[in-house]
């Protein structure tokens, strides 16, 4: 979906694909037929954004063979859909039955995320439609924070400069400008937009920024404006944006609402959990740990790395950051001019809902996915953007 902002540029609104996850080529061509094109009939669209995932074989696969990258571009004609914008974040695996710190593997200082993330540039500036000229993809935020030392944080620099000086020659040659984004999470290394600003200074390479993901920005309680303030002062680019909502609990010391959380404490993904508090942000690895010891206070709001949906806030007495979003993308695109040009929403934990709110079946996952798509798209023309065909 595409948005003209009042200051004449356009704004790429797309979903992510990680949600129906696939390895290979075939299993992405399958997502294109089975979820995403029915996703844009119900939204009675000639045209849906897509944010791409792309594990690492199919990845593979489209780089070196030009007739397989031709093929799914063409396939994305056909089926009324568009890519801008990859998630680069998972390497492979996300449709495993247990995910949880596999996610972030391999991270930055390992010579595989630098070769994975220069193919999906490739693929990327072979796949954008031919009125656009500029790409995106989000990747994890360096390393999950354990056992990251000085030197594998200099391996990390080093991989992330080569990978910018790819993305030069790779404009060079194509045309295209193809930007990445380190997206903050709980946990790592980076997780938080305030911890994004050293290395990225001192990277000082325009073609990597930011992607702020609004779930991790809401449970790590950071106040959107102010962060989003901090990267504009710092010149800070932000790249792209996760359209997301994490949960809510806020009198985490009631036995109902501590029942209600155990419901959303899955094996699959990792659902970091976090509280403010006057000496600063506690938080534990997974919602199960913060619910079966006493590593967090009581007496203030829990919130959880969950990706619950937009447009359906869990039941009382939980709830949704879903305000933050609101507050976040007033300050991305709603003032003269738009702080990023790529939105995607990204609920990826579809599947992982407590049994009673998961969709049965591909139509009720396409309808969800329609419904979050179209409460993006009200916020974005309250804001003044104008929907385009």
């Amino acid at each position: 979906m595409r948005f003209r902002h009042p200051d004449g540029t356009t704004v790429h609104l797309a979903y992510c694909t990680n949600v129906h996850p696939a390895e290979t080529l075939d299993g992405v061509l399958a997502q294109l037929r089975d979820h995403c094109e029915p996703v844009r009939r119900r939204l009675g669209r000639d045209r849906l954004g897509i944010g791409l995932w792309l594990a690492r074989d199919a990845a593979h696969a489209l780089v070196t063979d030009p007739s397989a990258l031709r093929g799914l571009r063409t396939q994305l004609d056909r089926r009324g859909l568009e890519v801008v914008t990859l998630n680069g974040f998972p390497y492979e695996g996300f449709g495993a039955e247990e995910v949880k710190y596999r996610v972030y593997r391999p991270d930055w200082a390992d010579p595989e995320r630098l070769e994975h993330t220069t193919a999906l540039a490739r693929v990327l500036a072979g796949l954008l439609p031919d009125d656009v000229t500029e790409g995106t993809i989000s990747t994890l935020p360096l390393a999950w924070r354990t056992a990251y030392g000085e030197d594998r944080a200099d391996k990390a620099r080093a991989a992330l400069l080569t990978l910018a000086e790819r993305l030069d020659a790779l404009a060079e040659l194509t045309g295209r400008s193809v930007r990445l984004g380190l997206e903050p999470e709980p946990g790592c290394v980076i997780e938080t937009t305030a911890d994004a600003i050293a290395p990225l200074t001192a990277l000082a390479h325009e073609r990597v920024g930011v992607c702020v993901d609004t779930c991790h920005l809401a449970t790590s309680f950071e106040n959107p404006h102010t962060a989003l303030d901090a990267l504009a002062a710092a010149r800070v680019p932000v790249v792209k944006a996760q359209l997301s909502a994490a949960l809510h609990a806020e009198s985490p010391h009631l036995p109902e609402v501590r029942r209600a959380l155990a419901a959303f404490d899955e094996p699959r993904f990792l659902h970091q959990t976090r509280t403010a508090t006057a000496g600063g942000l506690r938080g534990t690895d997974d919602l199960g740990e913060a619910l079966e010891t006493d590593a967090l206070p009581e007496a203030a709001p829990w919130r959880a790395h969950f990706h619950v949906p937009l447009h359906a806030a869990p039941a009382a007495p939980l709830s949704s950051t879903l305000p933050v979003l609101e507050a976040a993308l007033t300050r991305l695109v709603g003032g003269p001019h738009p702080l990023t040009r790529h939105l995607e929403v990204e609920t990826y934990t579809w599947q992982a809902l407590p049994p009673d709110l998961r969709p049965r079946g591909r139509a009720q996952l396409a309808d969800g996915i329609a419904a979050e798509l179209v409460l993006v798209r009200d916020l974005l023309t309250d804001l003044g953007l104008k929907e385009l065909p």
